[in-house]
């Protein structure tokens, strides 16, 4: 007799997941903007000034990267001409997305040729199948990649020493990836990095909750990337079995995460959306920061919600979605170029 597997958990038309383990991610919502889901094969030709490879960085484990690296001068033999690295973390509430999906192939080409910068955009194992802290040990892995190859351990990928300035690396992530930014700078304050030097975080709209409800997530409207349904299901998936929103995964400044002043953190600017859901959450982080003496910055997006500038959409329709996107990339090149 032939089993017939149950549906036991369904996101959003994002993720379905079935009582036999197995976990489909095929998009079921409107046909529409599928194509912001679909996977950017890489080019090793120029495109839009960007060149774009994938490689494998951990043979063991398979953990990729997808590198983004802008039309440069041929040579670059003084240090202070050289590339700012950005590692990057997607979204997806640890659950979904990868980090060739043509949303963020979209903002992240641009940022490395807007920033004149080399975009290190990792491929995060996912929830449910890896709860976190997987997603962060991945991006953590892939900081001491760059380590490695500032060292001289792998010569596979000549871009970074020919062209990289490893004096000069930002961490930047998209929502749950925003979580993956304080994460990864927390763990990496314990360890000697030389010759990278870890030079600011950004997380963009961190995914930065709690058990009990904010104010924000009660009156601010949701949006086609954050719902509360999402909010709550894909954390369910995803944060260790048997832990609440309160985990330090997502809850940063609460009881049971580690102070924020016993931190080791680079300079941090916080990227806020006025009307994110979770904005107050946002900012009791930021308020925290301050509290904590950290060196924290802030840049509020008014009138958009959660991860506006991924949907291409309504960067493309909406003008005010449009000048709050190049606002947001001009706010942190700004920071890239001040650290």
């Amino acid at each position: 007799m032939v089993h017939q597997k149950k549906l036991v958990e369904e996101v959003s038309g994002w993720l379905r997941t079935f009582d036999d383990g197995s976990v489909d991610r095929t998009w079921t919502g409107p046909p529409e903007v599928t194509f912001m889901a679909e996977p950017v094969p890489p080019h090793e030709e120029f495109k839009e000034g960007v060149v774009v490879r994938d490689v494998t960085i951990d043979e063991k484990s398979g953990l990729r990267v997808r590198i983004y690296l802008p039309q440069h001068e041929p040579h670059y033999t003084d240090s202070h001409n050289k590339l700012p690295i950005i590692v990057h973390f997607h979204g997806g509430g640890f659950c979904i997305s990868q980090a060739d999906w043509y949303m963020y192939y979209y903002m992240y080409y641009r940022l490395a040729r807007s920033a004149s910068a080399i975009v290190v955009s990792v491929y995060l194992r996912l929830a449910p199948e890896h709860r976190l802290p997987a997603a962060i040990d991945d991006g953590f892995s892939a900081l001491m990649w760059l380590r490695s190859l500032g060292q001289g351990h792998d010569s596979y990928e000549p871009w970074f020493n020919n062209y990289g300035d490893f004096n000069m690396v930002f961490l930047i992530g998209d929502s749950s990836g925003g979580n993956l930014v304080h994460h990864v700078a927390a763990r990496a304050g314990h360890v000697d990095l030389s010759p990278v030097r870890l030079a600011g975080g950004i997380p963009v709209h961190p995914g930065f909750v709690r058990s009990v409800r904010s104010k924000s997530e009660m009156e601010q409207p949701e949006s086609p990337f954050l719902t509360l349904d999402m909010v709550d299901r894909f954390l369910k998936l995803a944060l260790p079995k048997g832990c609440t929103k309160d985990h330090p995964f997502t809850c940063p400044v609460g009881h049971e995460a580690p102070p924020l002043d016993s931190l080791n953190l680079p300079p941090f600017l916080l990227c806020v959306a006025e009307t994110d859901l979770i904005r107050d959450t946002e900012m009791e982080y930021y308020e925290a920061m301050r509290k904590a003496n950290k060196d924290v910055e802030l840049l509020i997006n008014p009138g958009v919600g959660h991860s506006f500038y991924l949907n291409k959409i309504a960067v493309d329709m909406d003008p005010h979605t449009a000048a709050q996107t190049t606002g947001l990339m001009e706010g942190i090149i700004e920071f890239i170029k001040r650290h």
